[in-house]
């Protein structure tokens, strides 16, 4: 393995595990691969994303070298387009909503970003950040992209978010897994994972079936009740009723997870597999055990450890 150029190249190419202890304690049948994307130098998935919109956006003339950049974020595309803009000599401005963990704000200022934290709407509670929350950091966004003349990462809509995933995570999962997969779950932020991911799939399996996660109570997608917009899986959830993203994707099935089953199954592979992660790769894996209790019995299926657990030391999700 040569040396790369900067922290840029280190993007990708996360190494996968399987779970195969954590599914063998359940007596469930079948298999689990993790692709481990906290890996990342951002410790998140979204540094593909990020690394995938910048690059579309400069060929295609969209970002001006020097241009400030804005997004609204989560906290992990705000990492990633915060080591990538500082890499490329970008102003990069995070709009975030302070219902977010306060380590992502101070990791993204570390990396350089200017970080602007958007107050919640009326009823919404710390640490479960709801649609009317991200319609609220949305307005902040777009305010501040045409005072700064920036240019708008957008990554709910801008095509290099999927791509990102189409070029890279989908073709990654199925070399790591040796063409063994049946099947493909991701709990829907974006949209973009998901997208590229199973496009990518299934053009190398196409009987490979694609399951999109939403956390009970705020299952949109699937055009349930939402009775909870607010939970805590972060980074996704947001009852949104479509994302662009997903427009045309293939989707075989919906899953929900609930809050309490995100952050035990979090909790478990911390014990169990020792992998350190996030609200939604506990919501991945719950999804995905519930497939093999299910419909994927016996096969394989694939998810994204989508962010790290450092990211959530000042919530519930580690007591």
């Amino acid at each position: 393995m040569t040396a790369h150029d900067s922290i840029v190249g280190a993007i990708g190419r996360t190494p996968s595990v399987w779970l195969d202890r954590l599914v063998a304690a359940r007596g469930l049948s079948g298999r689990i691969l993790t692709k481990l994307d906290y890996l990342n130098p951002g410790f998140s998935k979204k540094d593909r994303a990020a690394k995938g919109i910048l690059d579309l956006a400069a060929g295609r003339g969209e970002l001006a070298p020097g241009q400030t950049v804005v997004e609204l974020t989560s906290g992990n595309m705000g990492t990633g387009l915060a080591i990538l803009c500082a890499q490329r000599g970008h102003p990069f401005v995070a709009v975030m909503s302070r219902g977010n963990s306060e380590e992502r704000a101070r990791m993204m200022r570390a990396l350089g970003a200017e970080v602007v934290l958007v107050d919640q709407a009326e009823g919404s509670l710390p640490g479960e950040v709801s649609g009317a929350d991200l319609a609220l950091v949305e307005e902040a966004a777009r305010r501040i992209t045409a005072e700064r003349h920036a240019f708008r990462a957008d990554q709910f809509r801008h095509p290099g978010n999927a791509l990102a995933h189409e070029r890279t995570t989908g073709p990654e999962l199925w070399e790591d897994s040796g063409g063994a997969l049946t099947a493909f779950a991701d709990f829907a932020g974006s949209g973009g994972t998901y997208a590229g991911t199973i496009r990518a799939l299934k053009a190398r399996a196409p009987a490979l079936r694609g399951y999109l996660v939403e956390p009970e109570g705020a299952a949109a997608l699937s055009g349930g009740d939402v009775t909870r917009p607010g939970h805590p899986i972060q980074g996704g959830g947001y009852a949104m009723r479509g994302l662009p993203l997903l427009e045309g994707a293939p989707v075989d099935g919906y899953l929900t997870v609930t809050g309490d089953e995100a952050r035990a199954t979090a909790r478990a592979l911390a014990r169990e597999a020792g992998i350190f992660a996030g609200f939604s790769a506990g919501a991945n894996v719950a999804a995905a055990l519930d497939l093999l209790a299910g419909p994927e019995a016996g096969g394989t299926v694939a998810v994204i450890i989508c962010d790290s657990g450092l990211k959530y030391l000042s919530t519930d999700l580690w007591p």
